[in-house]
């Protein structure tokens, strides 16, 4: 036993050391297991937190869907307009209503509206027939475009009771200016007030300003205003704002969507033919906000292939350099340069005529002389001897070679053998060779061009002689 007791106390040491560095080392895994769990913890309910949160405006989130999947969508701007709103970007219009005055009463069913704008020409081009203008509001009917500031807006048959009237500078292309002081408005009596067309003055206006009318190209601009409608980065506090988080609500044919911001957009997916639009103010639990106005239905018209100036900006058929006179009244279109191509130049052509042809110079055919050499010699060989005559008769009868111009030679008379005297007999015949001289002398022998009418156009006095 004795030997024994030292090693069980050994061990027991041992075992007590591993323990003790177990423990340890548990503690620690311990402490990591629960930071990890408390990680892990921390995250789940982050999660569900911000899945709690974005499961609040469930009925916006399933109305913007239905415009995803719809036939309704946003798209772009066309390129022609946003080049030509670069320039009006220069300008901050603001827009005053001069008569008639806030809160008057009028004894007329016809009201004469003064309007003065700042820092907007206000103008229509007469070619393109588009140019920046104030579209003018009374009550909640369709805006009139005016283009004129000198000629009053004149308003008739209006009804007895309360009117508002409500102006904005817009482009060319009915989008509105946003910026202050760019709205006017005041409500003013036909003959007494009353309870309809007077909106709350402290609350959100909605203002529908287009589409309006008809079109004939796609995209279609979508366009209002508003007025007393916070801005979502200053409303911090929404709990005690209920306009805070506002929305607009838009319909398009029984199809719904929600916009946020205030801004115009161009959507397409129209149908051909009637169309119907409804913009409606939503507070921030989506309910709409009860105020003038603020619920609006409007009808138009789509047709393709427009030939208005509208519709060939949106299809890109005008450049921005053709419309800019519609944003610009200073601006003066170039003249179409028709580009005369080189072949419409007056060119010179070579004519044959530049050939200077040598003036046909009188070459008179030469007349077919008559080379009276060949007769005189002829004369002479005969004078020499009257026994060649006969010889010589073949050649006589030739005709007198002409010059290249002259007709083709007379048949020669050589062909003609007539019968003759023998010469025993010419001796005899001197009486009648002197004869034969003596007519020879005169000008029998001048060449004739033609056919020969016998031998005795040659020689006359050979009848004589026999």
């Amino acid at each position: 036993m004795v030997w024994f007791a030292p090693k069980c106390s050994m061990n027991l040491s041992v075992v007590y050391e591993r323990v003790k560095h177990m423990s340890l080392w548990w503690i620690k895994v311990k402490d990591l297991i629960t930071l990890l769990l408390g990680v892990l913890f921390v995250l789940i309910l982050t999660s569900c937190s911000n899945q709690a949160i974005s499961q609040q405006p469930s009925a916006n989130s399933r109305e913007s869907s239905a415009v995803a999947t719809g036939k309704i969508s946003e798209v772009a701007p066309p390129a022609v307009i946003q080049q030509l709103r670069q320039n009006l970007e220069i300008y901050l219009p603001q827009v005053s209503i001069l008569t008639p005055k806030p809160g008057e009463t009028l004894q007329d069913t016809t009201v004469t509206v003064r309007l003065q704008v700042k820092d907007l020409p206000i103008f229509k081009d007469s070619q393109l027939d588009m140019g920046p203008n104030l579209h003018v509001i009374i009550d909640n009917q369709p805006y009139i475009a005016v283009y004129d500031l000198n000629q009053p807006l004149v308003l008739s048959d209006l009804s007895p009771g309360t009117h508002t009237l409500r102006v904005f500078a817009s482009r060319p292309w009915d989008e509105s200016f946003k910026n202050e002081g760019a709205y006017a408005q005041t409500t003013f009596h036909v003959f007494t007030k009353s309870d309809e067309n007077n909106p709350d003055a402290n609350l959100p206006l909605l203002t529908y300003n287009s589409p309006k009318g008809n079109y004939g190209a796609e995209p279609i601009l979508l366009d209002f205003y508003l007025t007393n409608a916070p801005l979502h980065l200053v409303a911090s506090d929404r709990s005690k704002n209920q306009f805070a988080d506002w929305r607009i609500r838009c319909t398009i044919n029984g199809e719904s969507f929600i916009l946020d911001r205030w801004e115009s957009v161009y959507l397409k997916g129209f149908k051909p033919g009637k169309n119907w639009i409804k913009l409606e103010f939503l507070d921030n639990q989506s309910n709409p906000v009860k105020n003038e106005f603020n619920s609006t239905v409007r009808l138009i018209t789509y047709q393709p292939n427009g030939q208005d100036t509208l519709s060939k900006l949106v299809r890109g058929e005008l450049s921005a350099e053709q419309a800019r006179a519609i944003v610009d009244p200073s601006y003066a279109a170039k003249a179409p340069t028709t580009e005369v191509a080189p072949a419409i130049l007056p060119q010179k052509e070579k004519q044959p005529a530049s050939k200077v042809e040598p003036a046909p110079t009188s070459t008179v055919a030469p007349t077919p002389e008559t080379e009276k050499a060949p007769a005189t010699t002829d004369l002479e060989k005969s004078k020499n001897s009257f026994s060649k005559l006969f010889q010589n008769r073949a050649s006589k009868t030739s005709v007198p070679q002409t010059t290249e111009n002259s007709p083709p030679p007379t048949p020669q008379l050589q062909s003609e053998v007539a019968p003759e005297p023998e010469a025993s007999e010419l001796p005899q015949e001197q009486s009648g060779a002197s004869k034969f001289f003596q007519s020879s002398e005169k000008p029998i022998l001048q060449p004739t061009i033609g056919p020969a009418s016998g031998r005795s156009s040659h020689y006359p006095g050979r009848n004589s002689s026999y």
